[in-house]
């Protein structure tokens, strides 16, 4: 059985791991584009942003200030059993943000959207979101992603549209296209980013297969479907004919990968959705067995 302090470690550990290094795929992609880049004030934006990224790893401040909006996915196998129950994995996670947010490993940026009060801790109703999903060939044991968002990206970079059916690929690569060059064109959300795009299902949906094409997707890695594929390389060709580069400069780095997801959707819709992750991509992944043992895999 799982205990609740080992959920809350393993969740504490991935958060603050998410803050301090930047994932291996994404520091590979960065320096593939520092390569690329001619422009001076292009290659000074992904200089600094490195640097800073080696100076945190150092525990040297963070490997970027804002530490956004407090995000765990969650894996679950069909016979995982909890301390408590999965309700533990909610309490676990409202812990280890609140402790991270003390131990200064995350900025206090979750208000009251109305009144704009601020709780100190980013915990409070909807934070720190969890998403919970069941793997049939999952191990008795939970798989966490501590996923923080800057605000900038999610901000800026968060976008939705149901298209007609007649509008067809085009009118999808024209949407994209449209989003990137608005969230990029003045470095709004942090280029170059990691794209994701949701084709299908309902809004909702939609939008949620964006999310996590954005944040959960390794660089660049491509998806199963053979069209699908071809559909994220055509767009990851566009971004880079805009001409925009890391942080809204002169350049070709707009975009370090585009991930595409699809679900079914009605005969009569065509949703599209894209959600933008910043240049750092923050995400770090716990395990934990159904002894209770955690580990941090790199990936």
């Amino acid at each position: 059985m799982i205990t609740k302090k080992a959920i809350e470690t393993a969740m504490y550990e991935a958060i603050r791991r998410a803050v301090t290094r930047l994932p291996r795929d994404v520091e590979a992609a960065l320096r593939r584009a520092l390569a690329e880049e001619t422009r001076p004030l292009a290659r000074r934006h992904l200089e600094v942003s490195l640097r800073n990224a080696e100076l945190a790893s150092r525990g040297e401040g963070l490997v970027c200030g804002d530490t956004g909006y407090p995000l765990f996915f969650v894996r679950s196998g069909n016979k995982t059993e909890i301390e408590g129950g999965f309700a533990s994995i909610w309490k676990a996670a409202a812990a280890a943000t609140a402790r991270a947010t003390r131990d200064n490993y995350l900025r206090p940026t979750m208000v009251d959207p109305l009144s704009r009060n601020n709780p100190g801790e980013n915990t409070g109703p909807g934070m720190p979101k969890v998403e919970l999903s069941f793997d049939d060939d999952h191990d008795n044991g939970l798989d966490i992603v501590a996923a923080p968002k800057g605000g900038g990206s999610e901000i800026f970079g968060t976008f939705y549209r149901m298209l007609f059916p007649s509008d067809g690929e085009n009118g999808i690569k024209r949407f994209v296209i449209d989003c990137i060059r608005q969230g990029c064109y003045a470095g709004k959300i942090c280029p170059p980013a990691i794209i994701g795009v949701g084709i299908g299902g309902t809004a909702d949906l939609c939008m949620r297969l964006a999310k996590e094409a954005a944040v959960l997707r390794p660089v660049g890695t491509k998806h199963p479907d053979p069209e699908v594929a071809r559909l994220e390389d055509s767009l990851m060709k566009a971004s880079r004919s805009l001409g925009i580069g890391p942080m809204g400069s002169e350049g070709i780095n707009a975009v370090m990968a585009l991930h595409i997801e699809k679900a079914l959707t009605h005969t009569a819709a065509l949703p599209v959705a894209v959600n933008a992750q910043c240049l750092v991509g923050r995400r770090w992944r716990a395990r934990i067995n159904a002894g209770g043992d955690v580990s941090f895999p790199e990936e």
